[in-house]
């Protein structure tokens, strides 16, 4: 079992999260400074002084809107990261080594659908309407592979708590025998945070879709849930594929950062490789190859631990 972190170790997680999703931001806004060839120092910061302009900006009133509904989305989706990252073992230690640490976060996620699509549903705008459905057509198609991935580290490791899973990669890898499981996982993360070539439910050609009426904090909101998903999945899949803080030399709390970093830079590099993707496409191709390709590799995971 991990060492359980102090209470207080709760008032460093929403930091420690937002200051990822501030590195996460930064670095998509750096990367899309050079393709455009504007200046790249002025977009280190972008995140930060968007974050400013937003909370001082009026907020946007739509007559039939659902307010209340809206913002519930808005604080569910920033939760449901603050959530999924007390789980997280960090160099041996978490917030919270629940017997039930997998399915904890995978009911984190879960969450994420209803926040995306209460936001879409509440704004009483069609292309908000638009986007919420757009994503849950994505997340039917991406969570499937997702569960079987997180089914197969769960069989290997013989148990629902990180901890056991990072001390069952002691010899090997989860992320070296389990490519499959490991192309899935960060697919799914890119997905829960429509981020990169899953952003479409938050897309430019449906007007910003889930965030076309949302100004001021509001808009804040969405963005910071975003960025702190894809933050928290980077730092998930570091117990659950890279060894957790095993590594020579540096103390284990900093081979889990140097490893989240590393992670995080890959997602935020594939949000730039390719054009966003099609809802229907990538729905074919989960059910197509995602879906049996991820199941062909839990079973060779149950037959192997067998």
């Amino acid at each position: 079992m991990a060492e359980q972190l102090p209470g207080v170790a709760l008032l460093a997680v929403p930091v420690v999260v937002g200051a990822l999703a501030v590195l996460a931001g930064s670095a998509d806004a750096v990367l899309s400074a050079r393709a455009a060839g504007r200046p790249v120092r002025a977009a280190v910061t972008a995140p930060l002084r968007e974050g400013a302009r937003l909370l001082v900006q009026q907020p946007r009133r739509v007559p039939g809107a659902d307010l209340l509904l809206v913002r519930a989305g808005l604080l569910t989706l920033v939760a449901a990261a603050g959530l999924a990252a007390l789980v997280v073992p960090v160099g041996g230690r978490a917030v919270s080594d629940s017997s039930i640490g997998l399915v904890w976060f995978n009911a984190a996620d879960v969450a994420v659908w209803v926040a995306f699509w209460s936001i879409g549903w509440g704004s009483n705008s069609s292309w908000g309407l638009v986007g919420g459905y757009r994503f849950l057509a994505q997340a039917l198609a991406y969570e499937l592979p997702h569960m079987f991935a997180l089914v197969a580290v769960a069989t290997a490791a013989g148990s629902l708590r990180l901890s056991d899973v990072v001390a069952a990669q002691q010899g090997l890898w989860f992320g070296v025998w389990m490519p499959v499981a490991f192309a899935a996982y960060l697919l799914a993360v890119l997905g829960l945070s429509a981020w990169g070539p899953f952003g479409r439910p938050v897309g430019p050609e449906v007007a910003g879709g889930l965030g076309v009426e949302l100004a001021g904090v509001d808009r804040g909101l969405l963005h910071a849930g975003r960025g702190a998903l894809l933050a928290v999945g980077a730092a998930m899949a570091v117990p659950l594929f890279l060894g957790g803080g095993a590594g020579p030399w540096l103390p284990p709390a900093l081979w889990w950062l140097v490893k989240t970093l590393v992670v995080l830079g890959v997602l935020v590099g594939l949000g730039r490789l390719g054009p966003a993707v099609r809802v229907e496409r990538f729905t074919e191709q989960a059910w197509l190859w995602w879906v049996p390709a991820t199941l062909l590799q839990a079973l060779v995971v149950a037959v192997v631990v067998l």
